[in-house]
């Protein structure tokens, strides 16, 4: 099984090979999952011809460390995903970044400059990062600043209408005024790629990434 050294310990990544990729993901789960949930959704980018690669997050699946739900973990979290971008910028050069729920915060605060990169505004620009897929984003972990420096890649937020946990209305406040896409989907909750619109939410994450 193929490990990198992180932040906070051994960090676990999965892959889904494309025959012929013409893209490259970087794909970051949310809180109290794992990267095996994300079998299918792998399989169908790669189908897409969209190369995955998926950490499990610090305490997470078979990653070290512990699961924590403070600023600095969140920062340690950001480092990790860098640590994985760069990795897949080895071999592949530009690379996209896509997140659900505590893994697009992460994706932020990695494209924002914090998790200890030394990237400033430019980080997403300078970094070869070619887009970010926010998948039901949670707005108290993120704030518009972070948001408006992330985004100065191409940055496409998905979110459903029926969202308990992370509400809508929220995440409309915070990417009005900013460059961010907001796609909305009727009749879906906060985990988008598990309900019966994974099929279109992939779809549409994978023409954006391409």
């Amino acid at each position: 099984m193929p490990f990198v050294e992180g932040s906070r310990g051994r960090v676990h990544y999965r892959r889904w090979p494309a025959d012929e990729p013409r893209a490259h993901l970087v794909f970051l789960h949310g809180r109290g999952q794992h990267t095996g949930q994300y079998h299918r959704f792998g399989a169908a980018m790669a189908a897409h011809g969209i190369d995955v690669v998926a950490p499990d997050h610090i305490g997470h699946g078979l990653s070290e460390g512990e699961i924590g739900d403070d600023a600095s973990y969140l920062d340690a979290l950001a480092e990790n995903a860098r640590l994985l971008v760069d990795l897949v910028r080895e071999s592949a050069g530009g690379v996209a970044v896509m997140g659900h729920s505590l893994g697009s915060a992460t994706a932020v605060r990695m494209l924002a400059g914090g998790g200890g990169v030394d990237s400033g505004v430019d980080s997403g620009v300078d970094s070869g990062v070619t887009a970010a897929v926010l998948v039901a984003v949670p707005s108290r972990l993120v704030t518009r600043d972070e948001l408006i420096r992330a985004a100065r890649v191409p940055t496409l937020a998905m979110h459903g209408v029926d969202d308990r946990m992370v509400p809508i209305d929220g995440v409309r406040d915070l990417v009005r005024g900013t460059s961010v896409t907001l796609r909305e989907y009727d009749d879906a909750g906060h985990d988008l790629l598990h309900e019966k619109v994974h099929r279109v939410v992939t779809d549409d994450a994978a023409a954006f990434v391409a």
